[in-house]
């Protein structure tokens, strides 16, 4: 062997090397901390099997993909009974239409449902996948011309309750169901299977973007706090609007929904070298914290989260670049900061309650997954 190639793979072993240890501390408190969190998790389930609110079976499904996900779980082992009793709930609840809901909001509840049931990897389970993936599916708005996206809600997913909007995060929630769960259609075991229309679901995610090129909406703006973020549909942001130097409305962009935008389109399959993906990144880049949703402050704070540690994992972001020219170790200090919020007895909770964030319930999940989606991407 030359000398030059010897030196070169001694390099990369060392560096290999010290990026696990760098993270060893990490990966044992984030370990200690996704039991915690479960343990609170299963002590909150009633004995019908659900969690917290029957009405919205997401609530059961967030806790089951977290138990599930928990690195403390033998692969392929038999489910504790409390997970098991969960999934026979939750697999009651499917309706003739496929979706897995009961008081409305089909979609939010049905994507979330579909997640959670992959994620057990379970066999038994394809059946009712297979049905809720039509139902999200059939839920794809595309009205007027059909096939082509001629009204802004065209190609999104709203909550299912009525068709009176899409919306991204109901969107995002969608696509990533359908992408994950796609594994299981593919060897046509279960017959010919209907699919998203993923370019449709890629033109609407644009329209929720700042960013004039790729944008056809009035409002797209690319002044500089806004360039590349994301709002929360073709017509609202959740931030609020602002005039521009030009006299336009502009929707602002927010922390929570950008990094929803840019898993949405990686499940999509837009490459790194998109320009909508890298004016999202940039954005993110140039916006990043941890102490806050940003442009919300505390609000929807710990679906930030978990939706920020999915979004930098799938775009295989292992140092963020951020405005200044710094990287971010977005693991640790993510990491870091939700260890931190972690209450006694195991859980957390947002003390800002819009989106139902005060509840635990939902907060715990949320963070537990976010956890268990930091450990996992940790090299």
């Amino acid at each position: 062997m030359k000398p030059s190639i010897f030196l070169l793979l001694a390099a990369t072993l060392v560096s290999a090397k010290a990026q696990n240890s760098k993270y060893e501390s990490l990966r044992q408190e984030v370990t200690q901390s996704i039991a915690r969190g479960n343990a609170w998790l299963k002590a909150k389930q009633h004995a019908d099997g659900y969690w917290d609110e029957p009405a919205l079976p997401a609530f059961t499904a967030l806790a089951l993909n977290a138990a599930v996900r928990d690195p403390s779980l033998e692969k392929n082992a038999k489910l504790p009974e409390h997970i098991e009793k969960g999934f026979t709930w939750l697999l009651a609840q499917q309706k003739e239409d496929g979706g897995i809901y009961n008081r409305g909001l089909s979609v939010y509840n049905s994507a979330t449902a579909v997640t959670a049931l992959t994620a057990a990897n379970r066999s038994d389970f394809e059946p009712a996948i297979v049905k809720a993936r039509k139902h999200l599916i059939d839920n794809q708005w595309d009205i007027g011309k059909k096939k082509e996206t001629d009204n802004p809600n065209d190609g999104g997913v709203g909550y299912g309750s009525n068709k009176e909007h899409s919306d991204l995060s109901n969107t995002y929630l969608a696509v990533e169901a359908l992408a994950l769960s796609k594994k299981i259609i593919e060897d046509g075991k279960h017959g010919d299977q209907p699919d998203l229309d993923w370019d449709a679901a890629a033109t609407f995610v644009s329209r929720c973007q700042n960013l004039e090129e790729t944008n056809d909406q009035e409002w797209a703006s690319n002044d500089p706090k806004n360039k590349g973020g994301f709002s929360y549909s073709p017509f609202e942001s959740k931030a609020g609007d602002e005039k521009t130097p030009e006299g336009r409305t502009a929707l602002r962009s927010y922390g929570s929904m950008s990094y929803a935008g840019l898993l949405s389109f990686i499940y999509a399959k837009l490459s790194a070298d998109d320009p909508r993906v890298a004016a999202v990144k940039e954005w993110l880049g140039k916006n990043y914290t941890v102490e806050e949703n940003p442009g919300m402050g505390a609000q929807g704070l710990y679906y930030y989260y978990q939706t920020m540690a999915k979004a930098l994992t799938a775009a295989n972001v292992d140092q963020l670049q951020l405005g200044d020219g710094k990287k971010a170790d977005w693991r640790t200090e993510l990491a870091n900061k939700i260890l931190s919020a972690q209450r006694e007895d195991g859980s957390w909770v947002n003390s800002n309650g819009r989106w139902m964030e005060s509840n635990p319930v939902l907060v715990t999940s949320y963070t537990v997954l976010a956890l268990e989606q930091i450990l996992d991407s940790i090299p």
